[in-house]
């Protein structure tokens, strides 16, 4: 069937604050009342060990809880260190964004109940504000009314030191959070906090066994967190960092200006993008004034390593950072037939010094230098000092 003129459809935003307007006159919208479910919240409970090797499921986890606990929405937040990033349910992301881009963080009124949900308690909105405080709190007009949310209820929880809460939302059209609700509720805290603390001492050994690979391979590499800053290094890293490269106040700093743009880029996605996201594959090339220049590869922290509690983000593993090793003389003598001089030469080449400064550590000229590494170049087949290199380097 056709009408004579379609109906318009008003923005979602609009048409929230059009349904406030009606509760808000002398027509009411009736309350939908929640009832929890508490054997669908027992089986919550007993999934929530799966986050600690899959930290990605934290999203699907709090979904259940909300269904069982007759919630619209659910976010994680820490007391102390706020970012946009924190594990949320779909219905709340735009909201979270919202929140965290207006610094709404910073100025909300719940954060006072902080420290009661750490003493064990559920707190809600009636628990910190009266119905008079909650109607003019700018919070709640410009951010949970807008968005359709108001009541809320928290429970905090531990992730080894660190202080976190379970924050849960229920729209206008539903019921605050009643007593019998938060001692439902109350039954998430402690399975939370082993939860939380069992992913964070996991997500450790997680790190440090990539760390320690790397390690034995001589690979430099910095761990990075999702603010940017550096959790850990391994000890290639610290042996090769100077003047160029090095970290101050746990950010890395390099003083390559163009290398150091594209590295602040890295790091304003590695604390926009959601958990999983694609990170760049590309390289970044540090030039540096009297060594080689450095590749800083970006790798993605997944699976345990990754866990909310611990923060883990990104590995940045460097090339090249240091000199390598020195390949003993003898062994490439013996490989490529060369005379004691060509394969100390060559010895120092592979390390990294220009020939002029490896004939100085010789103690021989320049011309003797080149020399010699015209006959290496005949007795190994190459034409190009990098050629030479590549090739010498299969030997380690």
């Amino acid at each position: 069937m056709r009408t004579s003129a379609a109906v318009p459809v008003l923005p979602v935003r609009i048409r929230l604050y059009f349904l406030m307007f009606l509760a808000a006159g002398s027509t009411t919208l009736p309350l939908s009342p929640k009832a929890i479910d508490h054997d669908q919240l027992t089986q919550v409970m007993r999934r929530l060990g799966e986050a600690v090797v899959d930290p990605l499921l934290w999203p699907e986890l709090m979904e259940s809880i909300c269904a069982a606990v007759g919630g619209s929405a659910a976010l994680l937040l820490q007391s102390d260190v706020r970012t946009p990033d924190v594990p949320r349910t779909k219905s709340i992301d735009e909201a979270t964004r919202f929140y965290f881009a207006n610094d709404w963080h910073t100025k909300d009124p719940r954060a006072i109940g902080f420290p009661r949900m750490m003493a064990g308690e559920v707190v809600t909105d009636q628990d910190l504000l009266t119905p008079e405080q909650i109607q003019a709190d700018p919070m709640y007009n410009e951010v949970l009314f807008p968005f359709g949310f108001k009541w809320f209820a928290g429970i905090g929880f531990w992730a080894d030191t660190a202080a976190w809460a379970l924050t849960i939302q229920r729209t206008q059209n539903e019921e605050p959070f009643d007593e019998a609700d938060k001692r439902a509720l109350a039954r998430l805290a402690p399975r939370l906090t082993e939860t939380a603390t069992l992913a964070t001492a996991v997500g450790r050994v997680a790190l440090t066994s990539m760390t320690n690979v790397l390690e034995k391979v001589q690979r430099p590499a910095v761990v990075l967190n999702r603010q940017g800053f550096v959790l850990s290094c391994n000890a290639a890293a610290d042996a090769g960092f100077d003047q160029d490269i090095l970290v101050r106040n746990r950010r890395l700093a390099l003083r390559d200006k163009d290398a150091m743009a594209k590295y602040h880029r890295l790091v304003d996605l590695i604390r926009t993008s959601p958990d999983g996201a694609a990170l760049p594959t590309e390289p970044i090339v540090v030039r540096r004034a009297a060594k080689p220049p450095v590749l800083i590869r970006v790798l993605l922290v997944d699976g345990a390593a990754s866990s909310v509690f611990l923060g883990a983000r990104a590995m940045l593993v460097f090339s090249n950072l240091s000199p390598p090793p020195l390949l003993d003389a003898k062994l490439i003598a013996r490989a490529f037939d060369l005379t004691p001089a060509e394969a100390r030469l060559t010895a120092l080449l592979r390390g990294g010094l220009p020939i002029q400064a490896a004939a100085e550590q010789l103690e021989i000229s320049p011309a003797t230098a080149r020399n010699h590494l015209k006959s290496v170049f005949f007795k190994t087949s190459t034409h190009r000092q990098s050629e030479l290199i590549r090739l010498v380097t299969m030997l380690g």
